[in-house]
């Protein structure tokens, strides 16, 4: 089930109407039971995937902090086997989903190189939706309960709902037990003011989506299908594409985060307006946080962090940065994607004494350029279609072509490239305002209910008016979701 879908329009409100009737006792069973019926929108039998990877991890913990109180001297070791064995078979799992053909393919290769005849047999394997995220979140877990950062939960019901909690089930934010497990404990009242802070959120979500991310994507699609798109064309589709990829997924958790705050609960903030980063460093202190932490506390430390040395660390940094590009996708260029954006930051830190005499106002563009640089190899199919179109785009940035034909090039007209200029330009102006620490939502709820009234119902017209529909609206799902 899709946030942009009418179904949802259906969903939601039953969700809440369920949860806030329903005795206290029974809330939490309400949402489990929506959370679940919100995945198997998409494929009922990949639940059980879910529930399997719930229960494992549930068990496992309990066990680990049963040995752990016990008496017995073999207590850390035997820990460490049940830790390393759980996580083990999630991953293997995650492996047989998103990489097994990824996978194969590379050892067709190997052997070619070898001149072995090895032709492996190509799987027909669907993949779960959201399954490198829930399995990260329930991994987690796991790990804070042998680490002793928390205790092990003893309700098997709300532990399945922190596993499956369905505003961010799919597409994150990756949640911590510390924060969402624990909000889980409790029960929530209706709370007006929940409701506007929530349905406020997840219109600016909306927005995100409907409006930037999927108008962005006519053109995005367009040109890097077409073959004879020039380089210029090809650097203004990346270009388009560094907002698509942004408001897609940022609209996403944005309207996760507003979808949960109705609820009464508060999900992390998983982006901090990343491009009004200076460095590749703190690029990704800004973008999908959720993730850049998960692997700051449960790989980065680990391996050393910056405690060994600034070899040590930049070797820790690229290491990470493989496992993420990994993460996001089973194919080269994502492997490319993420040694790119490790050697950026590698040089990042190598350059921090020299930059410092450099104003921000130079390094932010300088740094958003080689963003969407990284961003050409993400949005490629494949590695080889990325050199090609990095070729083109250093072969032809002749201006001429970028405006010539706007249909026929980009897939829609002026207007709608206007529209989505206008969009974004918006859309930078609210990261502005949260870069200097300046919250319009909160503005806006200091407000009388009149004008929160008048602004509400405008930015349902804009939506409504500008959003991309379609005589046949078939909504665009959201580019995470792949992961």
């Amino acid at each position: 089930m899709l946030f942009n879908s009418y179904s949802f329009l259906i969903f939601f409100p039953i969700t809440l109407l369920l949860y806030f009737l329903l005795p206290s006792k029974l809330k939490n069973l309400s949402l489990l039971a929506d959370s679940y019926i919100f995945y198997m929108g998409w494929n009922a039998k990949y639940a059980l995937l879910l529930l399997f990877c719930t229960a494992i991890t549930f068990f496992s913990s309990l066990i680990i902090e049963k040995i752990k109180k016990s008496g017995d001297g073999k207590k850390q070791v035997k820990n460490r086997a049940i830790l390393a064995v759980c996580i083990s078979l999630i991953f293997c799992i995650l492996f047989y989903f998103k990489y097994l053909n990824f996978f194969m393919e590379l050892l067709a290769q190997f052997a070619a190189v070898l001149h072995i005849d090895f032709h492996p047999q190509k799987y027909s394997i669907v993949l779960p939706v959201g399954i490198s995220f829930f399995s990260f979140q329930a991994v987690g877990y796991l790990i804070d309960v042998y680490r002793g950062d928390i205790y092990a939960e003893r309700n098997f019901f709300r532990y399945a709902l922190f596993v499956s909690f369905f505003p961010q089930l799919v597409a994150g934010p990756i949640e911590r037990s510390k924060n969402l497990l624990k909000q889980l404990g409790k029960t929530y009242r209706f709370d007006f003011a929940n409701l506007k802070n929530g349905f406020i959120t997840m219109l600016y979500g909306y927005f995100l989506k409907i409006v930037v991310a999927d108008r962005s994507c006519i053109i995005v699609d367009h040109v890097y299908s077409n073959g004879n798109a020039t380089g210029i064309q090809i650097a203004f589709a990346t270009f388009i594409f560094s907002f698509q990829i942004y408001c897609d997924f940022c609209g996403y958790t944005t309207i996760a985060i507003g979808a949960a705050k109705i609820l009464g609960m508060n999900l992390t903030q998983n982006f901090n307006t990343p491009y009004f980063s200076a460095s590749f460093q703190e690029f990704w202190r800004r973008w999908h946080i959720s993730l850049s932490s998960w692997f700051k506390d449960y790989l980065y430390i680990p391996l050393g962090g910056s405690r060994k040395g600034r070899f040590r660390k930049n070797l820790n940094v690229m290491i990470v940065m493989l496992v993420s590009g990994l993460w996001h996708g089973a194919g080269v260029q994502y492997i490319f994607w993420g040694f790119l954006n490790g050697a950026l930051q590698v040089f990042d830190d190598l350059t921090k004494n020299a930059r410092k005499n450099i104003s921000r106002f130079i390094q932010v563009p300088v740094t958003f350029v080689f963003v969407c640089l990284s961003w050409l190899f993400f949005r490629a199919k494949s590695m080889t279609e990325a050199i090609e179109l990095l070729g083109r785009v250093f072969g032809n940035l002749a201006p001429a072509s970028l405006f010539h034909d706007l249909s026929k090039t980009y897939g829609i007209g002026g207007v709608q490239i206007a529209v989505l200029m206008a969009s974004i330009a918006l859309m930078m102006t609210v990261d502005w305002f949260r870069y200097r620490n300046v919250s319009l939502k909160a503005w806006l709820l200091s407000k009388p209910w009149i004008l929160q009234s008048l602004a509400v119902s405008m930015a349902l017209l804009f939506i409504l008016v500008f959003g991309v529909w379609g005589g046949d609206y078939n909504p665009a799902a959201f580019i995470y979701f792949q992961f």
